[in-house]
């Protein structure tokens, strides 16, 4: 039984392929999906999500976000999800540093949330971009 993979961000469905396996990257830690998981609903964090299909592996950096698993779904929604092929390095590396500079100015908490994020999402695309350069 195949399995549907979907990756939805407030933008845009950024994945939807029937897949043989998920490897993604859960609060508790990295975890991988077959069909006929059981149903559960769980944190994502930012980090690299996995989708293997015939020998093939697709490489996406994702946000933080849910997944929602049942037997033949893994619905992934995320505030940031791209490609690993898409992915600019150099703006990446950028935000990172914007990112890392803001965290040193006297923040309010919402801000530091912001930055937070913002510093997660460029580190998930440097570590997914920089493990699969080609």
């Amino acid at each position: 039984m195949p399995l549907k993979l979907e990756i939805v961000t407030p933008e845009a469905r950024i994945y939807s392929e029937t897949v043989d396996m998920v490897t993604l990257p859960g609060s508790e830690g990295e975890m991988g999906i077959f069909p006929n998981h059981v149903p559960l609903m769980t944190q994502v964090v930012a980090g690299e999500v996995i989708a293997r299909k015939g020998g093939q592996s697709q490489h996406l950096a994702v946000g933080d976000g849910f997944v929602e698993i049942t037997g033949d779904r893994v619905a992934i929604l995320t505030d940031m999800a791209i490609k690993a092929d898409d992915i600019d390095e150099m703006k990446a590396e950028e935000a990172r540093k914007r990112a890392e500079a803001r965290m040193n100015e006297k923040l309010s908490s919402e801000e530091t949330a912001s930055v937070t994020a913002a510093l997660a999402h460029s580190l998930a695309q440097l570590k997914v971009k920089r493990r699969h350069r080609g």
